[in-house]
């Protein structure tokens, strides 16, 4: 089971204050040297943490991967195909969210992102969408020929123990099994922690988690090392 470590965070601290410190990059070589199998960072339109000068630094310096979340606009195409990542994830966003609410609609976006993921995939960039754990959005997925899926976990790390999160995972677990057998590759992430991680760590279609703020918080208190360690411990 793998892990990447979304490093957005570091840099919302960092921007609080206008400062040079903490410096995200930093933050993901330590994650890298404690085991994480990527970075994952998330480069917004209004630039409110990450922005193109970390995305140089991180493609010259990190040695597993990099996967750069963004929106399918233009501007961010041409971003990434300057940076050349390892792998792009197409996320929704809206510009006065907190963090990215609910999974791409992709049937409805299918036309427009079509000739998207062609141009990204011509320059060897894989190509991931973050989706819902619906069986009809991940069909489209397949469809328009991506790389691989994140399933949104959201609602489910939203939930408390019980009947409706036992739902919640089973539907993740369908959408997981959905994608599998259509020849996708299956992350998952959103809202994991280290208390809700476990149920949706067993599903073996789930190949890799991405997983950021829970990892973040905890390192301010242990430390970035000791936080992505116990994360993969629960993981294994």
């Amino acid at each position: 089971m793998r892990l990447s470590v979304n490093i957005d965070h570091f840099a919302t601290l960092r921007e609080a204050r206008k400062s040079k410190v903490p410096e995200p990059v930093l933050a993901a070589l330590l994650a890298e040297q404690a085991g994480a199998s990527g970075i994952v960072c998330h480069i917004r339109g209004d630039r409110r943490h990450i922005r193109e000068r970390d995305l140089r630094l991180l493609r010259q310096s990190i040695k597993t991967k990099l996967n750069i979340e963004m929106a399918a606009t233009e501007e961010m195409k041409k971003i990434a195909l300057d940076i050349i990542p390892d792998t792009v994830s197409l996320v929704p966003e809206e510009e006065h969210e907190i963090t990215t609410q609910g999974g791409l609609d992709v049937i409805k976006n299918k036309e427009r992102m079509a000739p998207h993921i062609r141009s990204l995939q011509q320059k060897r960039i894989k190509v991931s969408i973050f989706v819902d754990p619906s069986e009809e959005q991940i069909k489209t997925c397949a469809e328009l020929n991506v790389d691989l899926i994140e399933i949104n976990t959201g609602r489910y790390a939203d939930l408390e123990a019980g009947a409706e999160r036992n739902k919640a995972e089973k539907e993740i677990a369908n959408a997981a099994k959905t994608a599998h057998k259509l020849g996708l590759e299956v992350h998952a992430g959103h809202g994991l922690d280290y208390w809700n991680i476990r149920p949706i760590a067993a599903i073996q279609e789930i190949k890799e988690f991405s997983i950021g703020f829970a990892i973040i918080a905890r390192s301010s208190i242990v430390g970035i090392e000791k936080a992505v360690k116990d994360m993969l411990h629960l993981l294994e």
